[in-house]
């Protein structure tokens, strides 16, 4: 039995919550709040990040970022910036690359929405160290990053949201009604209702052109994790390639309020789903279709070996005048290795689904001081919203 004077009283537990705030506000209160940076850890992350491991690097970054580490943010983030946004073509490797899965010999070239956010990472860690001047140079690269005609291009509508907010947070309105206008055009088939993204900037370049003393403190979090990438084969009703890419996972459906804005990081997954269709990358395209024959004939390899152990055992087995059972397992290695040729082919053909793996499925971007009077927030089932949500920037 423990001591007595060690046991607290249950009333003392109602009186010691009554006068916290935190327990009127469990679900918000502490578990997204951003933690003081730890000088020793941020020196770990540094050190672990490898350039050369492009997708490992670019997690790293996210969770640098997590983890307040700004000056390793922007140390590496400026790098990647510039090494990983270029395709660089070699002769030998795209041809090598027709008869090894895709994306074994050619470096990861960032997508057009991840320069994107990284550029917008840089932003917020110039922000946060109160470098305003720096994260609009930073901004004004983000506005670069939308148009620019590279390897990877496209504009996205989660990247141009979150330029609008941190212009507001700069205290620059006309350059967030820029981006907010370009929200008011996009036209999104996938909704069947009304827009969420487009409603709420109308209603915010109406308040904005009204003169009106609109608030600009926004909060931003990252709400659950991107879903894994996985893919298929599919030869029938396919109008351009023959993979098809699927999230194991789900996106929450976009949400506007009075105060807020959730969006669903689903159009990255549509990037990464389209990466070998003819209209966004001929080349990947061009090389998918000849890999397909390659991947036939490699998977042919199994399927005669197969045949030859098992027509070849039951032949020597009844030379040899055997009872059959070395026939039976001839027939059984056989078929295990016939088995093999589908696994060949799929192998053969993978394509190149790399991507920056440590982001979010939605961001909640709101003005409201109280989270629990943010619906696009209370929207939000209640274990994600847990367990899974954190600020980026306040």
């Amino acid at each position: 039995m423990g001591h007595p004077a060690r046991r607290i009283h249950p009333l003392w537990l109602l009186i010691g919550c009554l006068s916290s705030a935190g327990c009127f506000h469990t679900e918000v209160a502490g578990w997204y709040a951003p933690h003081v940076a730890n000088p020793a850890h941020c020196r770990e992350v540094d050190q672990s990040i490898d350039l050369n491991d492009r997708i490992g690097a670019l997690n790293a970054l996210a969770h640098a970022f997590e983890d307040r580490c700004y000056d390793t943010v922007i140390k590496y983030g400026t790098l990647a910036q510039t090494e990983f946004r270029f395709k660089t073509y070699s002769l030998t490797k795209e041809f090598g690359s027709l008869f090894v899965p895709d994306g074994t010999l050619t470096d990861y070239t960032l997508e057009s929405y991840e320069r994107g956010y990284l550029t917008f990472l840089l932003s917020a860690s110039y922000y946060q160290m109160h470098k305003q001047a720096d994260a609009m140079v930073e901004l004004r690269r983000l506005d670069n990053e939308l148009y620019a005609l590279l390897y990877n291009f496209g504009q996205d509508p989660v990247n141009i949201a979150l330029s609008a907010v941190m212009w507001e947070k700069l205290g620059e309105e006309g350059e967030a009604r820029v981006d907010w206008n370009q929200l008011r055009q996009r036209k999104d088939p996938s909704q069947e209702a009304a827009d969420p993204v487009r409603t709420f900037a109308l209603n915010r370049i109406a308040a904005i052109d009204a003169g009106d003393n609109v608030r600009s403190d926004w909060r931003v979090f990252a709400v659950g994790q991107f879903p894994e990438v996985d893919w298929d084969l599919k030869f029938t009703d396919s109008t351009d390639g023959y993979f098809r890419v699927s999230a194991n996972g789900i996106f929450l459906p976009d949400c506007s309020s009075g105060t807020g804005l959730r969006i669903s990081t689903r159009s990255w997954f549509h990037k990464i789903a389209v990466r070998h269709s003819n209209e966004y990358h001929p080349l990947l395209n061009f090389q998918s279709w000849i890999r397909l024959p390659v991947g036939l004939i490699y998977s042919i390899v199994p399927l005669t070996t197969g045949a030859g152990v098992a027509v070849g055992g039951c032949v020597l087995d009844a030379y040899g005048h055997g009872n059959g059972s070395f026939c039976e397992v001839s027939i059984k290695g056989g078929v295990a290795i016939m088995n093999e040729s589908p696994k060949v082919l799929k192998g053969t053909v993978q394509p190149d689904l790399r991507h920056w793996e440590n982001v979010p499925s939605d961001f909640l971007m709101t003005t409201a001081e109280d989270l629990n009077q943010e619906p696009c927030f209370t929207s939000i089932p209640v274990g994600l919203r847990r367990s899974e949500t954190f600020v980026i920037l306040q």
